[in-house]
């Protein structure tokens, strides 16, 4: 019983494991400005904080308008600066 138990852990450690890689890739392949570089340094560093935590994709999914359309431009920027903010605390 105890074996079955623990390789049932095991198990799910692994699938863990490699969602958490497979998060990661996804989030760096996402990490890049507005012109399409790459991004560097610290701003790469909270993006991918930001990223990982599932902030970004919580704050994108809520992003609509009264119209139930995305938001887009401008008004979307403002919606997810004030949704990252608030999310951070």
């Amino acid at each position: 019983m105890n074996k079955i138990l623990a390789s049932i852990l095991v198990a799910l450690l692994a699938v863990n494991v490699a969602h958490a890689q497979a998060s990661t890739a996804d989030c760096e392949a996402k990490a890049v400005n507005k012109h399409g570089k790459p991004l560097a340094g610290a701003a790469k560093a909270s993006f991918m904080k930001k990223c990982e935590s599932g902030l970004i994709a919580s704050c994108e999914a809520k992003a609509v308008g009264k119209n139930g359309k995305a938001l887009t431009g401008a008004a979307k920027k403002s919606f997810m600066k004030k949704c990252e903010a608030e999310g951070a605390k």
